[in-house]
């Protein structure tokens, strides 16, 4: 694995980072029917393998397992629109890269072939710990939007305490509907 190849993954794992995630209005039946074209593909991909022989053929059998994890999880992340589904397809993402890399090292010896190892292994962990990242700043967002959404409406009822009676009464549900606390 070359430098070049190392700083693809890492950029793409960046670009996958910080790139919105929203979900597709799929339906469950077009879910299914995309679930078994990814099934479908598998298995042409891995046909193909079998013309090969010896570790390009190991090299093609992680390749189409990889694109058919991966594209699992993509689709599991285009139909949920989760958060933890997009951490989980970032992590198919370096999984499938390092067996595929793993599988290319073999194609060399001795300190060549550890040195390959290696770097394939820190890619990876790299990708991982991006991807972990991710969903930390994440779960750190949705905290801090709840965190102002209680301040704000904080400073609204205390706003309502001016008030009296009805008037009280009103400027208080107008902030828990503003707010959303019911």
């Amino acid at each position: 694995m070359t430098f070049q190849t190392t700083a693809l993954f890492a950029a793409c794992a960046l670009a996958l980072l910080h790139g919105p995630v929203h979900a597709q209005s799929m339906s469950k039946a077009d879910f299914e029917v995309r679930k078994d074209r990814i099934a479908a593909e598998y298995k042409v991909d891995k046909t193909a393998c079998g013309k090969l022989a010896g570790n390009a053929a190991d090299i093609c059998k992680a390749e189409a397992k990889g694109k058919e994890k991966v594209a699992h999880a993509d689709l599991t992340c285009a139909y949920s629109g989760k958060s933890a589904d997009r951490t989980k397809l970032l992590e198919a993402k370096a999984h499938a890269a390092y067996e595929v890399a793993e599988e290319k090292c073999d194609d060399q010896a001795g300190q060549a072939k550890d040195l390959c190892v290696q770097e394939a292994k820190s890619v990876k962990a790299k990708a991982l710990a991006d991807a972990k990242m991710g969903k930390e700043i994440h779960d750190a967002r949705t905290d801090a939007s709840q965190e102002k959404t209680d301040a704000n409406h904080k400073v609204a009822v205390e706003k309502c305490d001016t008030l009296s009676g009805a008037g009280k009464a009103d400027c208080v549900s107008a902030a828990k509907r503003q707010y959303g606390k019911n």
